[in-house]
């Protein structure tokens, strides 16, 4: 019966992505990945350079360091659900705008709704930003860039991963 609902909850992905790509169809957009039906999601700001060209969340730097610290937690990258808040890169990769935040935060929020994960871990501040759906938990760290860049924001990133490795086991 579980693999059934995921086939479902793949059918709505697929249909949110292709109201992303026609609300915004003068950008390229960067949906997310993982499984339809992960326990966990992380959601980050918005892709940059790298992302754009494979259309793929966090395949750069911070992605990389991503990954680095999801393995040193035991957190299967391959298990939990990739996004960002802005699906598309940002001239200059700057941050994105408060209307740019506004116009993608609809399809955060259903991809939420739809993948119904127990846990979303929200990096950085954009992230931040997004509303709260009834369902899932909530955990608040930083952006894996601003973990690269300081030190006191590796220090918690990386103590939040372990605490969020800990949820992971419980779910």
């Amino acid at each position: 019966m579980g693999r059934f609902f995921a086939m479902d909850k793949n059918k709505k992905l697929e249909s949110l992505r292709k109201k992303m790509e026609a609300h915004f169809s003068a950008r390229k957009i960067v949906f997310g990945e993982g499984p339809a039906d992960a326990k966990v999601m992380l959601v980050g700001q918005n892709p940059g350079e790298e992302e754009e060209k494979t259309g793929r969340p966090f395949v750069g730097r911070s992605g990389k360091f991503l990954n680095k610290i999801l393995e040193k937690n035991k957190i299967l990258r391959a298990d939990v659900f990739v996004s960002n808040v802005v699906r598309f890169k940002t001239p200059e990769n700057r941050k994105p705008t408060k209307e740019e935040i506004a116009e993608c935060m609809p399809f955060l929020e259903e991809q939420i709704r739809i993948i119904e994960p127990k846990l979303v871990v929200l990096m950085g501040q954009v992230a931040w930003m997004a509303t709260r759906i009834v369902g899932p938990a909530y955990f608040e760290t930083y952006h894996p860039s601003a973990a690269m860049q300081y030190t006191k924001a590796r220090a918690r990133f990386e103590g939040d991963f372990g605490k969020i490795s800990e949820i992971v086991e419980k779910l």
